[in-house]
């Protein structure tokens, strides 16, 4: 099915957007390139999503973005290849343990596909990179652990690899005997103050903005986001900002407009390292002045509940595995987790869809502490026997039935088909429609025909509200280059407000097609399948 999908607008735009905050920079002078990596962050500013470093590819004389990559560990080394258009990348982090693991990634600039060379599994944290010449690569790396080794913080180990032509070199092909050499001085440089002069000389106007976690419109055009560093932000109609509340802990996270629009609640989010309450904040939609401020004594999600007014859901203790967090319900609902016994494995015991009623909480105490609301079980959380399901992004449905997005416990992570999103009435025990995928859902949000759902691998999918059929996907590209939506809500039929990781707000249309029943797609069923890509159209 032919569907048209274009981005009408975008906010937050500006060079280096892919990026974000600049650790190291080099140049291909002879190319008119500049390669940037940005600093490692989680997806969407939750640990769960996974981790990933940018690194973006650009022109010097346009600062047009020419190819980029999303790492799993931390960048430390660049190099362009002397006559081929290709980028060497060397990653790595510490494991916490005993491991120093990484990739070498090699780029391909003509077609933007990337390849991880190094054969074992844990790979090899790589710190420096230089060509000596069209074939040969020389590589510097930590050792592969710092096991009764002091000086594996400050040494490492140099090889050089050989290979007739890389632009042919196959994916985990580098072996430990490519790898083999001597000790030498590997000193970790911090570079992040020269990479931020580098983009500075080419344009003061980027800014390391990350992960919008939630966007709304209001009636008058403006668009409100939450992100990280920031509490809010309100954008006028011309496109630019009108304010920003700066965070320096976490940023904005839950986002709640009043009925009336003077102001607005946010649920902040902290990093994990901080020892203080997750707090929740009222601000003026005028020009965001602080009104009111509560602190849950637990971790909750702010929601917007069916009659207009927040709330607060409890989010449990288990990150974002446990925060279940459903757009418009008549009542709050939350998963409710009952611990497992003395020699259960990790994942087992009890989980309950659980909601407490908004009547049972006076309109002028709202948002209120979720433990001192009425809160009854509905149904087990998990409809398949054996399986523990975790939580995730939902809505409730005009007749009272839930969707919401979650995955299935593993213990070696998520597998094949373990992610779903599910409509299931909540005394049910079977689902009206199970769709599973491979990916982790960012969020969701429906109208009255479909429900929009997008992922951490920057895939746009549209079901069919009633029976879970596939009614279009895509992967969302923007400016030729893919980003990964982090927030998602559906302001008008056929109209997408997105927030993506790296900070921007995709204003989106999609064609009438969409809007009225019967426009096809394959059956979902309930067994496991596993998701492909679809179309890539540019907007």
């Amino acid at each position: 099915m032919t569907v048209s999908f274009r981005i009408d607008r975008i906010l937050g735009d500006r060079p280096f957007a892919e990026v974000g905050d600049p650790v190291l920079a080099i140049d291909d002078e002879s190319r008119g390139l500049l390669a940037v990596a940005g600093t490692h962050v989680a997806v969407a500013g939750v640990p769960d999503f996974g981790s990933i470093a940018p690194v973006g590819v650009y022109d010097t004389d346009n600062l047009a973005c020419r190819a980029l990559l999303r790492a799993r560990y931390p960048v430390h080394a660049m190099a362009f290849h002397p006559r081929l258009p290709l980028l060497a990348i060397g990653t790595g982090d510490y494991d916490g343990g005993y491991f120093f693991e990484g990739e070498l990634l090699l780029l391909d600039l003509e077609t933007g596909r990337s390849t991880s060379l190094i054969e074992h599994e844990l790979g090899r944290q790589v710190l420096g990179l230089e060509w000596l010449s069209e074939q040969e690569l020389r590589v510097l790396m930590a050792p592969y652990d710092d096991w009764q080794d002091r000086d594996a913080w400050s040494e490492g180990h140099v090889a050089v690899v050989h290979r007739p032509d890389w632009r042919t070199v196959s994916p985990r092909s580098i072996t430990g005997y490519d790898l083999v050499g001597p000790r030498v001085a590997a000193p970790r440089t911090d570079r992040r103050e020269d990479a931020r002069q580098r983009v500075s000389g080419l344009s003061s106007e980027w800014d390391p903005r990350r992960n919008v976690r939630a966007v709304e419109e209001l009636s008058d055009g403006r668009i409100v986001a939450t992100l990280d560093g920031i509490q809010l932000e309100a954008w006028l109609p011309s496109g630019q900002r009108q304010w920003a509340v700066q965070d320096d802990d976490g940023g904005g996270r839950d986002l709640v407009v009043a009925a009336d629009e003077r102001s607005a609640w946010v649920g902040l989010m902290r990093p994990p390292w901080q020892e203080h309450a997750q707090a929740v904040v009222r601000l003026a939609l005028q020009d965001g002045a602080r009104l009111d401020h509560f602190t849950p004594t637990g971790a909750v999600s702010l929601v917007r509940c069916a009659d207009g007014l927040p709330a607060l859901a409890p989010a449990g203790r288990n990150g974002a595995r446990s925060r279940l967090r459903i757009r418009r319900g008549s009542r709050i609902y939350f998963r409710e987790s009952v611990p497992r016994k003395s020699g259960q494995k990790p994942g087992s015991g009890e989980a309950w869809l659980a909601a407490a009623e908004p009547r049972s909480i006076p309109v002028a105490e709202r948002p209120h502490e979720p433990g001192k609301a009425e809160a009854r079980r509905l149904s087990p959380y998990s409809w398949t026997p054996g399986e523990t399901h975790f939580a995730g992004p939902g809505v409730e449905t005009t007749d009272g039935d839930l969707i919401h997005a979650g995955t299935v416990y593993h213990g070696h992570g998520l597998q094949p088909g373990g992610s779903f999103v599910v409509r299931r009435a909540v005394a049910g025990e079977e689902p009206t429609w199970v769709f599973r995928t491979d990916r982790k859902a960012t969020d969701l949000d429906r109208d009255t025909e479909s429900v929009y759902v997008t992922y951490d691998d920057g895939e746009l999918v549209i079901l069919d509200l009633h029976d879970g059929n596939v009614r279009w996907r895509q992967h969302l590209i923007m400016a030729g280059v893919p980003v990964v939506a982090t927030a998602l809500t559906v302001t008008d039929p056929g109209r997408l407000l997105i927030g993506t990781t790296d900070g921007r707000l995709m204003d989106c249309s999609i064609g009438p097609e969409l809007h009225s029943r019967g426009s096809g797609g394959s059956p979902v069923g309930g067994a496991p399948r596993s998701r492909t890509s679809g179309s890539r159209r540019s907007s």
